[in-house]
């Protein structure tokens, strides 16, 4: 009696499930190391924003009015102030060494300049080498300069006889009323995480998927494999990457549910949109890795590919930083990473709450990787039934 295309999948799902079950690695690439980052990512952002950096003070001027700005200075969630430095050149050791952040120069004399309107210059000194700490750093400091010079310019119009309104209207004609959209608290968790986590389990599903094909010429089992499928290289790839698929699946919903249910970060078009767009991650990274294999033919390249493309997906997608400010060519290469698309869907559906429909083109894009494989589906079969494994 002929076997269905439904049984032989079926059957040879089963045998891969078994197989799954008898290799550590899958164990440790499909479970393992996905829960260990999302823990991982999540608890080592867990506050947010960085809070104390650690800073240091040049104060040369060491007047009441400079004292008082240290105080506020300190006074900032993301600053703390650790050390007092006699010179400017202690204050740079201290930087390269490690110890501080930045450091805050007040030269001698800037009390005296202040008080009479012959504008003192202050510095501050940040190392950049540390992005995010730098960026907060310059931020807090560069805050307090302003609102230090508010301060003087105020107290000096008080003194010629203003009122306070007066005073406040000459200094801040303007005021500034700032919102953060859809992340009001600034917390780099949400930022990343939601970026993060997928994108290190899209690296795991290139892998996996191509060490999975890889393998059976590596064991000897391909023609094993090919004969379940009738010489089917539809039946056997759909067969092999079913169990994985299930399993990946309940790996993004769980850092879905864990993300959104258990560290309430903002999803404003509810979670099944996004159990959505993380399937068709799923089926689009396990398409590429299955475009390499057969691309090839061998497990060695394949592996090396699906590290780069997994890795270079990271800085190309925008994330980190925005794709508009790319160089054109790095513009249209971005497009080929799916880790670009599914950032570019949890933004328009999780973030700003929009209907699907919104991110339609990300959504095709991520269609259009399930396509690959039917590119090379010739060359994999031919690498199925004669290819043998060269260590």
């Amino acid at each position: 009696m002929a076997i269905t295309i439904h049984k032989r999948i079926l059957l040879i799902a089963k045998r891969e499930v078994f197989r799954i079950a008898s290799k550590p690695m899958y164990l440790f690439c499909m479970v393992i190391a996905p829960i260990f980052c999302y823990l991982f990512f999540t608890t080592l952002m867990g506050k947010g924003l960085p809070t104390n950096l650690p800073a240091g003070v040049v104060d040369l001027d060491n007047t009441a009015t400079t004292r008082n700005i240290i105080r506020n200075l300190d006074a900032f969630q993301q600053t703390e102030i650790v050390a007092h430095y006699a010179s400017f050149e202690e204050a740079r050791k201290a930087i390269q060494r490690g110890e501080i952040y930045s450091f805050y120069y007040i030269p001698k004399g800037t009390t005296e300049e202040a008080l009479s309107s012959r504008q003192p210059k202050v510095s501050f000194y940040i190392n950049y080498s540390y992005l995010i700490a730098g960026s907060l750093a310059y931020k807090d400091q560069r805050t307090m300069s302003e609102l230090a010079g508010a301060a003087i310019g105020q107290a000096t119009l008080l003194a010629r006889g203003a009122t306070e309104n007066q005073a406040i209207a000459f200094l801040q004609p303007i005021v500034i009323d700032t919102h953060a959209l859809n992340n009001p608290w600034l917390n780099y968790s949400v930022y990343l995480c939601n970026t993060l986590l997928p994108g290190v389990l899209m690296l795991l599903i290139f892998l996996t998927t191509t060490y999975t094909l890889g393998v059976e010429i590596k064991e000897n089992t391909a023609n094993q494999l090919m004969k379940m499928a009738d010489n089917s290289i539809v039946t056997a790839v759909v067969g092999k990457l079913l169990p994985q698929t299930i399993i990946f699946f309940i790996s993004v919903s769980f850092y879905n549910a864990y993300l959104y249910g258990f560290l309430h970060y903002p999803c404003h078009s509810g979670i099944l949109p996004m159990l959505l767009a993380g399937l068709l991650m799923v089926l689009a990274s396990q398409a590429v890795g299955v475009f390499f294999f057969g691309l090839f033919g061998s497990m060695r390249l394949a592996l090396s590919a699906s590290s780069l493309w997994g890795v270079l997906s990271f800085s190309i997608s925008g994330f980190s930083f925005p794709v508009m400010a790319m160089h054109p060519t790095l513009q249209a290469l971005s497009n080929l990473f799916p880790l670009r698309h599914y950032f570019l869907i949890y933004v328009d559906l999780a973030l700003n709450g929009y209907p699907m429909v919104y991110a339609w083109h990300s959504i095709v894009a991520l269609l259009l990787f399930m396509l690959l494989p039917f590119f090379v589906l010739k060359k994999l079969r031919t690498a199925m039934l004669h290819y043998v494994y060269i260590p």
